[in-house]
């Protein structure tokens, strides 16, 4: 413990003294990644404290998370600053609540709910609207979203046309089961999370008396990752300050990546504008990186738009040189994972502590791949932030519907028209909510969609390696699998989702799926929602102490058409790739560029093959739909309308004769495609993507019919 407030000062670089030391009026701490921010605000208020000035039981410290609190309350210990409050929002404003709710409202306070999943289903089945699992997860979240920025049911639709989000049923179902979950909630007596907010805002708005005593016993606050901050946590601060401005904030714009929680950094940026005369210091010396993956890290931000890049901070890294991140393209996605793993057990091999390597990619539906190369090659390794693969609720619905599929295939008409064990899997997930098309937008349903996609694609690598596999020998090899991996594994290598890996820093970090269609994900559609995924990517970097390995794969499967192309955020920054145009991108000193196939001794890769283009515009197509097409999603379609809805009647009899789903015959994509080309023999058929020498024989000549304007007849196997 220092023995005197100068004591506190020591060690601090001139930009943390000056935090330290600005003890009066506004404080704005615009602080990167890795630049002791932590620190700063804490020998600040330990400074203030040993120097008297502040007293311990007037300050009040906030930030998001509990584990951040008590690391906040530790080092305030450490420095002789004991006694100061260290809260998140939602614990502060519940001992509030909880102390003044006899005297505002009296009686006793209603009972909080941990979950409030199980009200909103019950809301649902009120309004008679079905939700499944994902559902109810994403409307929970919905509900969770209109309360932390203080819309009510009513206002649910065009508050969320407003924002630009995707809603995940129809906004006026959502708003009808966010009205009757409030109702519920009244009639039970029980609150949620959101509601500790709302009603401590509301008691300080209308109890003057209140208001006073907490602002008698708080005068000094500091905010922590005030990026993060919602509207009504904003609004619960300004509450606390009333009319004082003995505020310290502390953010960096450059790290929203919770924007779809409500959270905005628009209440940082417009910090001078509210508090004309605040103080403001800038943290750019960065303490956790080296210089060279600092120089990454700025340069995925050189390339930013919109108003967060506006104020990014160019960081300076102060550790040794070390290596150059290292940029891999792999053949497949296997191939990346099992390279990923064997580095990794080199690593490891030669003294590298697995706790201090990290597996980071976007969506945690690739966390199995990677669980399964770890597994192979030996290395223990712990998920973060999310279930294990086979533990994942639709996994293991989905494990048991293949398992009863398995067993009663032969009296099960859904793997009648199914000949090879892909599309039995594809037929037996298709009841579990698998379809061709991922659905729109982020959340629950897609994360769902993304498990069962998940085990369709491992269903098609499983057959390719085994021919005469059948759907029992998937299941046996599923268990095995999930077996494997149920292993306890306290320290291991660490495995989670850019999102969980926020506020963390490992010496190693491999950036696994850089790749676009993933980063940015294929859902990001506007400038706002692209400019958050450069930012997730950028606090993936940022993770990294010393070794950053970042890499791709061409394709999903072995074998597959090497069709994707590296994030488009890498442009100007991987040695060998050019600047994106229109944007300024920071002169990257390189790195290596490796290609590793799946085998040390397999064959060469294919030279890639012709980027495909729009045939209207000329623009290179990524996205696997628009590929189908040949053009563009926004580019206009010659499609024979006539010709596109006689081909969905005709496959719409071929799949009820099949016991199939419709897409099962063709997808809607390649029905277009087809209307828009207007085949005319076998030849021309076959180049459409999706038609498959398995259906362009069995429907090909139904198919070329149809285009010729003749009729044809209804059996089943377009003979």
């Amino acid at each position: 413990m220092p023995d005197s407030a100068d004591a506190v000062l020591e060690g601090l670089d001139p930009e943390q003294r000056e935090v330290a030391t600005a003890l009066q009026g506004p404080v704005c701490v615009l602080a990167g990644a890795g630049t002791g921010k932590t620190r700063a605000i804490t020998h600040r208020i330990a400074y203030g404290v040993r120097a008297g000035i502040l007293q311990p039981s007037s300050v009040l410290a906030v930030t998001f998370t509990n584990r951040a609190a008590g690391e906040m309350r530790g080092r305030l210990r450490q420095l002789g600053a004991a006694g100061v409050q260290a809260r998140t929002f939602h614990s502060a404003a519940l001992r509030q609540l909880q102390y003044f709710w006899p005297k505002a409202v009296g009686g006793s306070m209603p009972r909080l709910v941990d979950r409030k999943i199980q009200l909103v289903a019950d809301a649902a089945a009120a309004c008679r609207i079905r939700l499944d699992r994902g559902e109810l997860r994403d409307v929970t979240a919905e509900i969770e979203w209109s309360k932390v920025t203080q819309t009510v049911p009513a206002d649910y639709p065009p508050a969320i046309a407003k924002a630009g989000r995707d809603a995940p049923r129809d906004p006026a179902e959502i708003a009808q089961i966010y009205n009757v979950y409030e109702d519920l909630k009244r009639d039970r007596s029980v609150i949620d999370f959101e509601d500790v907010l709302l009603l401590t805002v509301a008691i300080l708005q209308d109890r003057h008396d209140i208001a006073d005593q907490v602002r008698s016993q708080y005068q000094h606050f500091v905010v922590d990752e005030y990026q993060d901050v919602s509207p009504l946590q904003q609004r619960l601060l300004e509450l606390w300050l009333g009319d004082r401005d003995n505020l310290c904030v502390v953010g960096d714009a450059s790290q929203t990546i919770y924007s779809f929680t409500g959270a905005t950094p628009d209440h940082l940026l417009d910090f001078r504008t509210r508090h004309p005369g605040a103080t403001v210091v800038k943290l750019v010396r960065d303490y956790r990186s080296t210089p060279q993956v600092v120089h990454l890290a700025n340069g995925l931000l050189a390339q930013a738009r919109g108003r967060a890049a506006d104020h990014r901070l160019e960081l300076v890294s102060q550790r040794e040189a070390g290596p150059e991140p290292v940029y891999t393209e792999y053949t497949d996605e296997p191939a990346e994972a099992e390279g990923a793993a064997r580095r990794i057990r080199e690593l490891m091999d030669s003294g590298v502590p697995a706790a201090e390597i990290a597996i980071l990619f976007r969506t945690n539906a690739q966390s199995e791949t990677y669980e399964q190369a770890l597994a192979d090659a030996g290395v223990p390794y712990q998920l973060r932030g999310a279930e294990r693969f086979f533990d994942r609720p639709e996994v293991r619905k989905a494990g048991i519907a293949l398992r009863g599929a398995a067993r009663f295939g032969g009296n099960d008409s859904l793997l009648d028209d199914a000949p090879d064990l892909p599309s039995q899997v594809r037929a037996v997930l298709s009841g579990e909510g698998w379809t061709t098309q991922p659905p729109a937008g982020s959340g629950a349903v897609r994360e769902r969609w993304e498990s069962l996609a998940a085990l369709v694609n491992l269903a098609q690598d499983f057959a390719t390696a085994r021919p005469d596999a059948t759907l029992a020998d998937l299941v046996a090899e599923l268990d095995e699998r999930a077996n494997a991996q149920h292993a306890p594994t306290v320290q291991g290598v660490t495995l989670a989702s850019l999102h969980s890996a926020k506020g963390l820093e490992w010496d190693v970090v491999f950036l696994v799926g850089v790749a676009e269609g993933m980063m940015p994900i294929t859902y990001a559609k506007t400038d706002e929602q692209i400019e958050e995924e450069r930012r997730l990517l950028y606090v993936g970097v940022t993770r990294a102490r010393r070794y950053l390995h970042v890499s791709w794969a061409l394709t999903r499967a072995p074998g597959g058409r090497p069709n994707r192309r590296p994030s488009r955020f890498l442009d100007g920054l991987r040695p060998g790739s050019a600047a994106t145009a229109g944007r300024t991108a920071a002169v990257g000193s390189g790195g290596v560029v490796r290609g590793f196939t799946s085998r040390p001794d397999a064959a060469p890769r294919r030279t890639q093959r012709t980027p495909a283009r729009c045939r209207v515009c000329g623009r290179t197509l990524t996205d696997a739909g628009e590929m189908k097409l040949m053009r563009c999603e926004g580019c206009p379609s010659d499609m024979d309308e006539g010709l596109y809805e006689r081909l969905r009647e005709w496959r719409g009899i071929q799949a009820r004769l099949s016991g199939q789903p419709d897409f099962c015959v063709f997808t809607d994509r390649t029905l277009m495609a087809i209307a828009e080309a207007e085949p005319v023999s076998p030849v021309e058929l076959s180049r459409i993507p999706g038609v498959l020498k398995r259906k362009l024989d069995r429907y090909g000549a139904d198919v070329l019919a149809i285009c010729a304007g003749q009729e044809v007849g209804d059996g089943a196997d377009g003979e």
